[in-house]
């Protein structure tokens, strides 16, 4: 049903047509089912991150009774956490955070100085270097721990400050076992900016080095904090390597610190591993939040080279 209206002299009449009125199933059919379908992930996601939250609350140290959500409220367990000498959380958190920022500073660094070789000079073998860093990356890291142990064993009898036991000897192997793919993801997005850019300050006499790290570097921003997001998250929960090199108690990260709480048959304490882990989420989750804007810009266009 449609209403007419005249407009000025001399003019054709114009048709105006009156707003349907849509009901509940048009709206569903429409766009409702979006809405459910967010839900349903929305409590999909968010059901393990609550049920954690709610053991850690739980001072029985089991997971008998944590199905029902925050039936008890105890902050027992993350003082506790901090009074176990023989499982120390306060150095096993300092060592996480230093190892996760120093290995994600490297890996950003080595990767952003490889993708801006690979994508502004020509050389031979450049061709070759790109397809043996994408192949190299295709097996499992899981298959070369016998030979990084036996790799670290050999430096540490000459440099025992990188060998086994040593987290400097970690960090070195986090910074190669993600070197390539960091590498090709930032040598997609080091594509995307003008050349006629670097040509144009090598009129003005800047040398590589300084179009690198004055023009180059910021216009790649959103890619270097997605890499250095990716590499600090990877390297902070990373557990089969960080076990294998890191022998001390000491020295352990929390991934490793954790598993002793729930790894004694006879000992097992759900919930405290449940504060410790609910704690140590909180610095991925507040890096991931402050890096939020940078990271749908550059996985994006990043992907599209």
């Amino acid at each position: 049903m449609v209403a007419g209206a005249t407009t000025q002299r001399g003019e054709r009449p114009t048709t105006i047509p009156e707003r349907r009125r849509r009901g509940f199933l048009f709206w569903a059919r429409d766009t409702g089912w979006r809405h459910l379908i967010g839900l349903v992930m929305l409590a999909f996601a968010a059901f393990p991150l609550l049920y954690v939250l709610s053991a850690s609350l739980n001072p029985t140290g089991t997971l008998v009774g944590s199905n029902t959500l925050f039936r008890t409220i105890d902050f027992g367990n993350y003082v506790r956490l901090f009074q176990l000498p023989q499982q120390p959380y306060a150095a096993w958190f300092i060592n996480t955070m230093v190892i996760g920022l120093v290995a994600a500073a490297g890996t950003v660094f080595l990767g952003a100085l490889a993708a801006y070789a690979f994508s502004r000079m020509r050389f031979t073998g450049r061709r070759v270097g790109l397809l043996t860093l994408i192949l190299v990356q295709m097996f499992p890291q899981l298959l070369g721990v016998v030979a990084i142990f036996l790799l670290l064993s050999g430096i540490g009898e000459v440099f025992p400050q990188i060998g086994i036991g040593t987290q400097a000897g970690l960090i070195l192997v986090y910074l190669g076992g993600a070197l390539g793919v960091n590498t090709y993801l930032m040598y997609g997005f080091f594509n995307t900016v003008p050349v006629s850019i670097d040509e144009a300050a090598k009129i003005d006499g800047a040398s590589h080095a300084r179009i690198f790290f004055t023009i180059i570097l910021r216009l790649v921003a959103p890619i270097l904090a997605v890499v250095g997001l990716l590499s600090f998250i990877a390297t902070t929960s990373e557990f089969v390597i960080a076990s294998i090199v890191l022998t001390n108690p000491q020295s352990q990260t929390l991934a490793v610190g954790l598993y002793q709480f729930v790894s004694q048959e006879t000992s097992r304490n759900w919930t405290i591993f449940s504060a410790g882990a609910v704690l140590a989420a909180i610095p991925v989750m507040a890096l991931f939040l402050y890096l939020q804007k940078y990271i749908i810009g550059g996985l994006t266009a990043g992907s599209v080279k």
